[in-house]
């Protein structure tokens, strides 16, 4: 016999994959509360590449037309000299399906702002500025105990608390994000005059320089080298870095320098990798996202994999009546995963480790075409 009381899950983290399995799960009629640990729940950043199978995850919640209108989409990408000379102008594979575009350019917040809206929509209950100390698992359900002294009781805990997640650590997962060994400079930037698409050099001072229109009106440029230790860098300096680093570039790289004045505005992050095996979930408290994998964003594929995250788990809880077996369930979930997800990973890895070992002879347009054309299938 089902149990006739409404399923109640509590989501940790209310980034993108937290907000769309939120969402999801609301419209199979699961009772959802959402904490997040910022008070303002904002995302920041410079911008974001959404790849097709990540549109058309943003499609199923239902905010693809407020992407589309608030991104750039682009069909094809470009590869320069460091002199800014385009040499050659390639097609990139439509992985969400010929009816969505290769690729979007957003800016980071704004995603953000779409996914929170379509969150309040949905009729969860959000707490901001609320962290989960413990987790008291049994046969039946969750208690978990928040930092401002309240309590709830829930059939399921989906961990969504990113690249950085406590919860991981709290149901006894000891993997940890490792250094890759490059690191990533991005800022946001007006965007130039004839830029409509994503233009990359591999070489000159960085091991990649590139740019992304994220609306009519704006891009993100990025600049990767070797890891630094962060404590050695001065954030005030951040702009004098970046703005230094990109004078080794010519083409539009030197108008993009030129707008680099606010070092609030450049982000600094290391390239990291995370792959969580065995399972992603202990008891009924599972992992998703960043919280379990994390790869470098050579392949731009990140986001897309948390997304598919969120929805390949909404899929199957909301066609499960019975969630006595959740430890099924969430196993099924994580072997439908985590092939697809170690491809990402692993060729992400890959094509940074080719750059930081200097190899000239290695295929990375044949892995990112196996890579990609993979993603084109369904999660």
């Amino acid at each position: 016999m089902n149990d006739p009381r409404p399923r109640t899950v509590l989501v940790i983290g209310g980034g993108a994959s937290g907000n769309t399995v939120t969402v999801l799960l609301r419209r199979a009629g699961i009772a959802v509360e959402l904490i997040e640990a910022k008070p303002d729940w904002n995302v920041l950043g410079s911008g974001i590449t959404l790849q097709g199978n990540a549109l058309r995850v943003l499609r199923e919640v239902g905010v693809w037309d407020k992407v589309r209108e608030s991104g750039y989409a682009a069909d094809t990408v470009g590869l320069a000299t460091p002199d800014g000379t385009v040499v050659h102008v390639q097609r990139n594979l439509r992985t969400g399906g010929d009816d969505l575009p290769a690729t979007v350019g957003m800016q980071r917040p704004r995603l953000q702002e779409i996914l929170c809206e379509a969150v309040r929509e949905s009729g969860a209950t959000v707490r901001l500025g609320i962290t989960a100390e413990e987790l008291l698992q049994d046969s039946t359900g969750v208690t978990a105990r928040f930092s401002d002294g309240t309590e709830g009781r829930y059939d399921l805990v989906i961990a969504a608390d990113g690249v950085g997640s406590r919860t991981r650590a709290m149901i006894g997962v000891n993997d940890k994000p490792e250094p890759t060994g490059m690191a990533i400079w991005r800022v946001p930037a007006p965007r130039p005059e004839g830029v409509e698409r994503t233009d990359l050099v591999y070489g000159g001072p960085c091991y990649i320089a590139g740019y992304c229109p994220t609306s009519e009106n704006t891009i993100y440029a990025y600049l990767c080298e070797d890891n630094r230790d962060r404590a050695s860098i001065d954030p005030a300096s951040y702009a004098d870095e970046m703005r230094r680093l990109a004078a080794g570039y010519g083409g539009i790289w030197p108008e993009i320098a030129a707008s680099i004045a606010d070092p609030a505005e450049v982000n600094h992050t290391r390239f990291e990798r995370l792959l969580v095996e065995g399972s992603w979930h202990r008891g009924r408290v599972v992992l998703i996202g960043d919280a379990a994998h994390v790869c470098p964003p050579t392949l731009a594929q990140g986001a897309a994999m948390s997304l598919e995250d969120a929805s390949v788990l909404a899929e199957l809880l909301g066609k499960e009546q019975d969630w006595g077996s959740l430890d099924t369930l969430l196993t099924g979930f994580y072997e439908r995963r985590i092939g697809r997800v170690r491809r990402v990973v692993d060729a992400s890895v890959q094509l940074g480790q080719w750059l930081l070992d200097g190899v000239r002879d290695a295929d990375a347009p044949g892995l990112m075409s196996r890579t990609l054309s993979v993603m084109k299938e369904m999660p």
